[in-house]
């Protein structure tokens, strides 16, 4: 696997970083850390004030690049440095795009005391628009050496069969547990139900009920096909059903089970590759551990 580690010198890279190592990375893993050197524009333009700031920058980049470095020092993987010019989640996708890269893994910068809630633009503008997978990470790091405790929640569409595939590809440790998540919505949520006569209420209970199995169903088929898919990978494969609201769902779950990563499928929006669906995007912002946003990739 290729991942780019992207890095700013902050304790949130570092916790990125960090998430690495617990990972069963070999010799045939790679690990690019690289930072993007974005030029700011300043609201005085001259040329001696811009060029001490670039210098100042020029500076700064070896200790970002081996703050991390050190962290990464138990890592089996080969671990190479890269630095280039341009606007921060420009830079960062288009390297991934251009090394090839499996994987994108970022930390989750708070702002403003409200950590689960704001990622920071960087990561938030990568985590919607790459066309790869993006792995966030949270602070603080609380992922249990020799296995991990991951959830996938999965609607069964292309973009969740994706990222299930890209999950059996990942390098976990040998003893990773995963979960599987399938969240129904309430049946008739919109509607609106005054007190019918008998007869009306009966037919009503009927219908509903015929639904609700039928959702049932479905649900269990799809985490069905998902932990059976799975189950050769993981040491544990569990199978989870949920009605009601799907980021609500998910966030309960995973604080329930104690994840150390929540899995979610990208649905994209407008015909848009990459871009992410509602979910996908409330779970990241709301998530109290690491989140892998799932893309539609070529097999």
């Amino acid at each position: 696997m290729k991942i780019l580690l992207a890095v700013d010198g902050s304790k949130y890279s570092e916790g990125a970083a960090g998430f690495l190592t617990f990972l069963n990375l070999s010799e045939d893993d790679e690990i690019t850390v690289f930072h993007a050197l974005y030029w700011s524009r300043f609201l005085y333009d001259e040329k001696s004030y811009r060029e001490a700031i670039k210098e100042i920058k020029r500076l700064f980049v070896p200790r970002v690049l081996d703050s991390a470095l050190s962290i990464l020092g138990p890592v089996k993987a080969k671990i190479s440095t890269a630095v280039a010019e341009g606007p921060a989640s420009q830079t960062i996708m288009g390297r991934a795009a251009e090394a090839g890269m499996d994987l994108i893994v970022m930390g989750a910068r708070g702002m403003g005391g409200v950590e689960s809630i704001l990622l920071g633009s960087v990561t938030r503008a990568v985590a919607i628009k790459s066309p790869i997978p993006v792995l966030v990470t949270r602070l603080p790091l609380s992922v249990r050496p020799g296995g991990m405790k991951i959830l996938f929640a999965t609607d069964g569409s292309e973009y969740s069969v994706s990222t299930m595939k890209f999950l059996s590809s990942m390098p976990f440790p040998g003893n990773s547990e995963i979960t599987v998540l399938n969240v129904m919505k309430p049946v008739f949520l919109d509607m609106y139900m005054p007190a019918f006569t008998p007869e009306i209420n009966e037919r009503f209970i009927a219908v509903m009920e015929k639904a609700r199995e039928s959702e049932r169903a479905e649900s269990g088929r799809i985490a069905g096909q998902a932990r059976d898919y799975l189950s050769g990978r993981f040491r544990k494969t569990e199978v989870l059903s949920a009605e009601g609201d799907p980021t609500a769902e998910i966030l309960a779950a995973s604080e329930a089970m104690k994840a150390d990563l929540i899995a979610v499928g990208c649905r994209g929006l407008t015909g848009i590759r990459g871009m992410m669906g509602s979910v996908s995007r409330n779970v990241l912002s709301h998530s109290k551990c690491p989140v892998l946003i799932g893309k539609m990739c070529e097999d």
